[in-house]
């Protein structure tokens, strides 16, 4: 007997079609073995796809679980996926504007809530656990190197260093955009010093904006999980602004931080989102993200 799954494709970050981030949705994934999540990701090619599960128990203790997919392998958490994934579901009409959500993920159980901005919905998503690591002298080098990156293009008051949020990134500061979009990593460097400092993106940004709303600019490369580079990357920014608030680069008054990230400039694929972070005692607690999203089609994949 076939199998009938619902599956959209969002552009999430953004209210315009073709830009932003795309990432697929399978509506109601029970049945799906974990091969088959695998090979629809790979299917649908996008930098990850996000699949629903509805719990099993009222008493789980969560509304929705949510698997993501690359399309080489399944990763804890996605921002844009799920922006994506709640976006579809008021689609679907299985949540509505001014609800609050418990999504369970490998990255643990997180907060969303479905927003009304005007006639549109944003999606506002908590993060996991806040976690920054160390880069020493000799794989700090490797990665400038590997991103093409002398020495005198670093903005030293931004450390090299692993952030997460639940799904770790390297942060790399750069004084100049006009070096960001024209950065040409070497992609299979990068994915060879990712299995040795355990950290499978990076993040490359900077403050250099010509527009007083947009604090940063960014680009993520991620080859060791099958995305050269994602447009726009929900589980880079959040993490970043903890990371501008551990090491005092950012200003803000009170126990809340928050500004606009733009990214996929340099790909044709521009979105933002806004970062908010929360403070005590000049320490990032926590990680919140809200953003856009578009439908650009629906269909149905049918298995055997």
């Amino acid at each position: 007997m076939s199998r009938k799954y619902t599956v959209y494709q969002i552009n999430a970050f953004t209210r315009k079609k073709f830009t932003g981030n795309p990432a697929g949705v399978v509506v109601d994934a029970h049945g799906l073995s974990d091969a088959e999540m695998q090979l629809i990701a790979r299917e649908l090619k996008n930098s990850e796809t996000a699949f629903l599960f509805a719990p099993r128990e009222k008493t789980d203790g969560y509304d929705v679980e949510v698997r993501f997919f690359t399309p080489t392998t399944e990763v804890p958490i996605c921002g844009h996926a799920t922006i994506a994934a709640h976006f579809v579901s008021v689609l679907e009409q299985q949540a509505h504007a001014g609800q609050r959500l418990l999504q369970k993920t490998k990255a643990g159980i997180l907060p969303i809530e479905i927003v009304a901005s005007g006639e549109a919905i944003q999606i506002k998503m908590t993060q996991g656990t806040i976690g920054f690591e160390a880069i020493d002298a000799f794989h700090r080098s490797e990665i400038l190197k590997a991103l093409g990156l002398a020495e005198n293009e670093v903005d030293h008051h931004c450390p090299v260093e692993i952030a997460s949020t639940g799904h770790s990134k390297v942060m790399i500061g750069i004084p100049a955009r006009e070096k960001l979009n024209r950065l040409s990593p070497n992609l299979a460097e990068l994915k060879r010093i990712s299995s040795l400092i355990k950290c499978n993106g990076y993040f490359v940004f900077t403050f250099d904006s010509d527009d007083p709303d947009i604090l940063t600019h960014g680009r993520m490369f991620a080859p060791a999980i099958g995305i050269d580079e994602d447009p726009v990357t929900g589980n880079a920014n959040g993490p970043l602004g903890a990371y501008l608030v551990k090491n005092n680069l950012a200003k803000f008054k009170g126990n809340r931080f928050s500004f606009t990230a733009k990214q996929g400039e340099a790909i044709g694929r521009p979105g933002t989102m806004e970062v908010f972070v929360d403070v005590q005692a000049n320490v990032p607690t926590q990680v919140a993200i809200l953003g856009d999203a578009i439908p650009v089609f629906k269909t149905t994949i049918e298995l055997e």
